[in-house]
């Protein structure tokens, strides 16, 4: 017997810039913890500091693109929704 699948639940939401904002916040902690202490850190093991700059590098890429993504993102669903009722139609008509 076999058991029916069930639909697939929809996207979460959350506030992105939030999320990508705490994430950078934990790298930027762990930057400073590592920076603190690197004395006592092996120079084999130093190489945790350029990660955790790169990854604070990265978070604050996307804190500045979030927003750009969402505004691009908004764009094309409202060309779409346009299309998709007939309104965008004349401006791709010749006459």
């Amino acid at each position: 017997m076999t058991r029916p699948n069930r639909p697939a639940p929809p996207p979460l939401e959350a506030n992105d810039q939030l999320v990508t904002g705490v994430i950078a916040a934990g790298w930027a902690v762990a930057l400073v913890t590592l920076l603190i202490a690197r004395g006592s850190i092996p120079a084999a093991d130093r190489w945790w500091i350029w990660t955790c700059a790169t990854g604070l590098g990265v978070g604050v890429f996307g804190l500045c693109y979030v927003p750009v993504l969402k505004r691009s993102r908004a764009r094309a669903a409202q060309r779409r929704a346009s299309r998709q009722t007939g309104h965008g139609q004349a401006s791709g008509q010749a006459n």
